[in-house]
C-alpha cells in the first residue's frame, strides 16, 4: 500500500463525516499553487506562459496557511511552478504540518539537494518528484538534457535522509507501454515509496500541443501498460500513490464523472474556478468559490475543454468518494484487479458539451492592470516620503 495507512484512514474518516453531515460537495486535496515561476520551460506546461511580473508574484506564508484553514482539506499539494523558488516554502510546510495537514511537495528536484536540510522527514510529509519517463523521455519532456540524472540523485538523497518520496509522471501520446512500464520497474528498484501517473491535459496555452492524448487513447495506453506489470525487472506490483479505483478509471473499466471541487486550487489570482487545469475564473474566498461557481458547467460531457480529460486532479477525488460510498464495490475492483482485456466502460457523450470559451487573456490582462496601480501607488507613497 502506497497511501500511508494513516493517511489513507484520515482521508476515509473525513470522507464518511462530510457524507453524515449532508454535504456533497467538498475537497479533498487543497491544490496550493504559491507561485508559477520555474526553472525549467516544458513543453506540455500551461503555467509558464505568464508576464514576468506575474511570474516574479509570490503568496505570502500567511496567505498559504489562511488557504490551507479556509479549505480545511486533509491533504495539501504544493505545486506551481517549481515550489522551492519560493524562499520561504519550509514556513508554510511547517504550518500545514502544525495542523496536521498531508503535505505533498511537488519538485523537479533541481534544487531539492540543496534546500532538503529545510525540511523535517515525518509521516506528514512527502516529497513528489517530477518524472516523466526514463532519461529520454524525461529530458525530452521537460526540454533540457541532464534532469533526469539530477533527479535521480536528488531521490537518492531524499531517501537516505529519511524523507517519504514518491514519484509524478505525465503521459503523453508519445508514451509507450513498453517504455512506461520499464520506467515503473526502474522507480520501484530506486525505492520510491510510490508512483503518481496521470494522462497530460491539453492547456489552452502549452507550447506543444500535437502530444495531449485523447480519452480512448488514455485508457489503450494504460490497459497496455498495467497488463506488464511483474513481467519486466521488477517482479513484484508497482507501488501507486493513487487508489486503485483511479486506477482502473484510466484503463476504462469505470465510467466516473469529475468532482472539480474535490482539488481546489488557491493561486496567486484567487480560488481558481473551476479546477487545477482550467483557470474559467476566480474568487476571493474559497466559501465564494463553493457557493458561486456554476458546476454543472463543467466536466467530461458538460464543457468542450474537459471532452478529453481523465486527470487524477478531477477524477481521484470521484473515486476515493466512490470508495468510501460503496466499499463492496472497491473490494471488488481490488479482487479483480486492473482489467487490462474486454469491453471498457460506457463513454459520456459529448452531444450536449457547450463550446469551449477562451478567457485567458482576460486575466491576465486584469492582473496585470492591478499590478501597475499598485505600483503607481507606491511610488506616489515613496515621493511623498522624500
Amino acid at each position: 500500500m502506497a497511501v500511508p495507512l494513516g493517511q489513507a484512514l484520515r482521508v476515509g474518516a473525513y470522507v464518511v463525516k462530510q457524507h453524515l453531515q449532508g454535504n456533497h460537495r467538498y475537497p479533498l486535496v487543497l491544490m496550493l499553487e504559491p507561485l508559477f515561476r520555474c526553472n525549467l520551460a516544458c513543453a506540455g506546461c500551461g503555467k509558464i506562459d505568464y508576464p514576468a511580473e506575474i511570474l516574479n508574484q509570490r503568496l505570502s506564508v500567511a496567505e498559504c496557511l489562511e488557504a490551507a484553514d479556509e479549505c480545511g482539506a486533509p491533504v495539501v499539494v504544493l505545486a506551481g511552478g517549481e515550489p522551492l523558488l519560493h524562499k520561504e516554502l519550509d514556513q508554510v510546510v511547517e504550518g500545514l504540518i502544525a495542523r496536521k495537514k498531508y503535505v505533498i511537495v511537488c519538485t523537479n528536484a533541481l534544487l531539492l539537494e540543496k534546500k532538503m536540510h529545510l525540511f523535517r522527514p515525518g509521516p506528514y510529509f512527502t516529497w513528489s518528484v517530477h518524472l516523466d519517463g526514463g532519461k529520454e523521455e524525461h529530458d525530452r519532456s521537460v526540454c533540457q538534457g541532464g534532469v533526469y540524472d539530477r533527479a535521480v540523485a536528488a531521490i537518492a538523497k531524499a531517501k537516505q535522509a529519511g524523507f517519504r518520496t514518491i514519484i509524478n509522471a505525465t503521459l503523453f501520446n508519445n508514451a509507450e507501454p513498453d517504455k512506461v512500464a520499464s520506467f515503473f520497474d526502474d522507480v520501484m528498484a530506486m525505492g520510491i515509496d510510490g508512483i503518481s501517473v496521470s494522462p497530460g491535459y491539453a492547456y489552452e496555452r502549452a507550447p506543444d500541443q500535437q502530444h495531449f492524448l485523447n480519452r480512448q487513447a488514455t485508457k489503450n495506453l494504460f490497459r497496455g501498460i498495467f497488463s506488464r506489470e511483474g513481467k519486466g525487472a521488477w517482479k513484484g506490483k508497482w507501488h501507486f500513490n493513487q487508489s486503485s479505483m483511479f486506477l482502473d478509471f484510466l484503463a476504462g473499466n469505470q465510467q466516473f464523472h469529475c468532482t472539480p471541487w474535490g482539488n481546489p486550487t488557491r493561486c496567486y489570482f484567487g480560488w481558481q474556478r473551476p479546477c487545477y487545469l482550467l483557470g474559467e475564473g476566480y474568487a476571493k474566498t474559497f466559501k465564494e468559490l463553493m457557493e458561486t461557481t456554476d458546476w454543472d458547467r463543467y466536466g467530461t460531457g458538460n464543457y468542450e475543454k474537459c471532452a478529453d480529460c481523465m486527470v487524477h486532479s478531477g477524477y481521484e477525488a470521484t473515486a476515493v468518494m466512490e470508495t468510501v460510498r460503496k466499499p463492496w464495490r472497491a473490494a471488488a475492483q481490488a479482487v479483480r484487479g486492473i482489467r487490462t482485456e474486454g469491453p471498457m466502460a460506457p463513454e459520456i457523450s459529448l452531444e450536449h458539451q457547450r463550446p469551449a470559451e477562451y478567457v485567458f487573456s482576460r486575466h491576465v490582462e486584469r492582473a496585470m492592470t492591478m499590478l501597475k496601480s499598485k505600483k503607481a501607488r507606491e511610488r506616489q507613497i515613496a515621493d511623498a516620503a522624500d
